[in-house]
Order: C-alpha cells, then structure tokens, then sequence
C-alpha cells in the first residue's frame, strides 16, 4: 500500500499542471479559431477585388466603345464599311474577352453591357445605311457621333449603374 505523503509531489504537480494545460488548450482553440476568421475574410477580400476588377474592366470595355472613341481608333484612309467591319470585330472580340466578368457582375448590369454593346453595334449600321452613298469616311464619323448624342448617352447611365454598384461592394 502507498503511503500518501509519497503521493503529494504528484498530486502537487498535477494541480498545478491541469491549469496550465486547460489553458495551453484554450489557447490552441482561440488561435485556430482566429486563423479560420482571418482565412474566411481573405477569402471574402479576394473575392471583393474580384468583384471590383470586373466593375474596372467593364467600365473600360464600355468606355471604349464610346463613339467618341471608336472615330479615331483607325486609318482614315479606310473606306466607310471597312471601318464598321473593324470596329464590329474589335467591339465582339473586347467583350468575348470580358464575358467571364458577367460571373462577378449583377445580372442586370450584365443586361446593360449587353444592350449597350448591341446598341452601338445599331447605331453603326443604322448610321452607314443612312448615309448617302456619296458620303465620305469624315461624314460617317460626324453623323455617327451625332446619332449616338441624339439618341441618349446609353453608354453613360450604364457606367453610372456599375459606378454604384461597385461602391455597394466595398
């Protein structure tokens, strides 16, 4: 039989030791806890960037389908159809590039760019087939730019939309 005082240097150890390890514990649960909290809001920051990046690129894409800039972005020495064919062609190839951002973008903002882009894709036939056939490339920009300012600044209100938009998600 064991005599108790040989147990006292034992049982003194294990009062003092069970407290420290209930906290060692307790801190190994807190710090796992924190490390979830802050993966969960890189997670969600990774994803608000993603959000914003779309906004940013979209923007761009409608800025530069702005009549104002698709006039100068090639050779004047081009003949009117050549022109509506090149700009058709950059125009569908920018927004085949960005179509992936629809993912990050509200659905109804997503139907602006659409309606936009397609709008603008009109607006240079509707101009072409309304000229007479005696116009020069300078008159197709002119009169193209006319139409786009009479018909509204669609292309505008859509980037105002985004513009909220993307202040909602930061």
């Amino acid at each position: 039989m064991m005599d108790f005082e040989n147990l006292m240097p034992y049982a003194f150890a294990l009062i003092i030791a069970l407290p420290i390890i209930v906290l060692l514990r307790q801190f190994v649960y807190n710090y796992i806890k924190l490390k979830n909290r802050e993966l969960k809001l890189l997670t969600i920051k990774s994803n608000g960037n993603l959000k914003i990046q779309a906004y940013e690129r979209m923007t761009l894409f409608l800025e530069r389908m702005k009549p104002s800039n698709l006039v100068g972005k090639f050779d004047s020495e081009l003949e009117i159809h050549e022109l509506i064919y090149l700009l058709e062609k950059s125009i569908s190839e920018e927004f085949e590039y960005n179509a992936s951002q629809q993912l990050y973008i509200s659905k109804n903002s997503w139907e602006n760019i659409v309606a936009s882009k397609n709008n603008i894709l009109l607006l240079l036939r509707k101009t072409y087939e309304n000229l007479n056939s005696n116009a020069t490339l300078k008159d197709y920009k002119t009169v193209l730019l006319m139409n786009y300012v009479e018909g509204g600044d669609y292309i505008a209100e859509t980037i105002e939309d985004l513009r909220k938009e993307a202040l909602l998600v930061n």
